[in-house]
């Protein structure tokens, strides 16, 4: 498994397959071709269709600029190492090709030549997570010292910077009014949201402030705006606003958070070392469903859980998300994504209290979960994996 650096990723909305990754793409293919006076870029499968709603365009032309950039959309040709393929070529000023680049956005803002992840970039001996508890046991250590253990220097940086960014989205959100960008014209919740859940007692005010602090910040992702990849963009509310409740709420202090964060991203590594975050190749299952994971991994973690109650909390999230398909209306990232970041950040609350509760035993282990959720994926028909064309996305095409 890769750094959990590479599960949290600052960088702009709305897309981490769509918009971080392509920009990432498009800068290096313009730093080997300097001097170059056009770029073509084909887009292909899940990338193209959704690619314009997701801001693919602009993240494409800001990477390669100032040289022009010729975009074709062909979104009924499916690559076969992955559905969010893209070809890059270079063009002298006669328009002949002088350098070609095929390569994949393969989920969380990364890239990838063959579509998949490298596994030389594994920093981890151990890649399961019934191994990791094990090695928890038998070492007296919890799941975060793990992390710290296995992580190079600099990780609790990295995460502190990773938690301002985390808050900064959070306030921004709430502060914010307006519609969101796209045809949609959607308008902004967080804001309203939050004022009324100061108006409430107890377990209303606080469920009523997790969904105010998700739509804050995937409001601010569907904006564009600066957020963090947990594990992606389009489910970047999830984790932020379980933390920030649990600060808020709970008084939960930094150090506590961090290493929830820890726990977080290890679990999110797990579910992108044998499963997948890509929308475009399982669902939203492995987004929103990852992230909701995570959080209850955190929250568990911070209320003092044991490894076993943490596991318990990460499969019980997922397993609640099983199926979910990836079907944005119009291809943005707004309906009905805005909403599943506030139900997920509800559900690893949920999942944290219910495994709490608990002795932390349960029949289905975290690992078989991810792998049931890895084939529910690859068995999910190509329309309800980020085409915008099945499920509530297929709204759109009849008002097209």
């Amino acid at each position: 498994m890769e750094s959990i650096k590479e599960i949290f990723k600052i960088g702009y909305g709305p897309s981490s397959s769509h918009t971080m990754g392509p920009r990432k793409a498009a800068e290096i293919f313009s730093k080997r071709n300097p001097g170059i006076k056009k770029v073509r870029i084909t887009l292909f499968g899940s990338l193209a269709a959704t690619g314009q709603g997701h801001m693919t365009d602009k993240a494409l032309t800001e990477g390669l600029s100032p040289v022009p950039a010729e975009i074709v959309w062909k979104p009924e040709i499916f690559l076969p190492a992955h559905p969010n393929g893209m070809c890059f070529e270079a063009l002298d000023k006669a328009g002949t090709v002088r350098d070609e680049w095929t390569v994949y956005s393969i989920g969380g803002g990364d890239i990838s030549e063959t579509g998949k992840r490298d596994p030389s970039a594994s920093i981890y001996p151990l890649s399961t997570l019934s191994d990791i508890l094990q090695w928890c046991e038998k070492n007296g250590r919890t799941l975060w010292e793990f992390v710290e253990i296995h992580e190079p220097a600099g990780l609790w940086d990295y995460l502190a910077e990773v938690w301002n960014i985390m808050q900064e989205s959070i306030m921004r959100g709430i502060d914010a009014e307006g519609v969101l960008p796209g045809r949609l014209k959607m308008p902004r919740k967080a804001s309203s949201f939050y004022t009324k859940a100061r108006s409430f007692k107890g377990t209303l005010s606080r469920r009523a402030f997790t969904f105010a602090f998700a739509l804050a910040v995937s409001e601010e992702n569907a904006a564009g705006g600066k957020i963090v990849t947990a594990p992606t963009c389009g489910s970047c509310g999830v984790i932020p606003s379980v933390l920030y409740l649990l600060k808020t709420q709970y008084e939960f202090n930094e150090r506590k958070i961090l290493r929830g964060l820890a726990t977080a991203g290890l679990i999110g590594n797990l579910i992108k070392t044998n499963a997948s975050i890509s929308g475009a190749e399982v669902g939203c299952q492995g987004e929103v469903g990852s992230a909701s994971s995570m959080a209850a991994a955190a929250a568990e973690q911070m209320f003092g859980g044991t490894p076993g109650q943490v596991e318990y909390a990460a499969s019980m999230a997922m397993e609640h998300f099983l199926g979910l398909t990836c079907d944005p209306l119009f291809g943005l990232v707004q309906i009905p994504c805005i909403e599943r970041n506030a139900f997920g950040a509800a559900r690893a609350l949920d999942a944290n209290m219910y495994a709490l509760l608990s002795d932390g035993h349960h029949l289905v282990s975290f690992d078989r979960v991810i792998q049931a959720m890895k084939q529910t994926g690859h068995d999910l028909p190509r329309i309800y994996k980020e085409t915008a064309e099945g499920g509530l996305a297929a709204l759109g095409i009849v008002e097209k």
